[in-house]
């Protein structure tokens, strides 16, 4: 069960993209409504949010990927 803390930052955002393995999964919690257990297995490790993880005003975005990065920090 993910913590308070995560709970709370991924209430607030509208998107969240995540280096889950090989691939970078995206979901737009304004269009879709994926289960939570889909969204803690991509932004949790043992009930805390991954590292590295960067809040960009409604968009949460975890793990590293060097072009994730550049697409969405450009």
């Amino acid at each position: 069960m993910p913590d308070a803390e995560v709970l709370d930052i991924v209430g607030q955002v509208h998107k969240i993209f995540a280096r889950v393995g090989k691939k970078v999964v995206t979901f737009d919690l304004q269009k879709e409504k994926p289960s939570n257990d889909e969204i803690f297995k991509a932004v949790c490790r043992n009930g805390k949010l991954r590292a590295p993880a960067l809040r960009r005003g409604k968009t949460l975005i975890v793990g590293f990927d060097e072009e994730m990065y550049q697409r969405l920090l450009a």
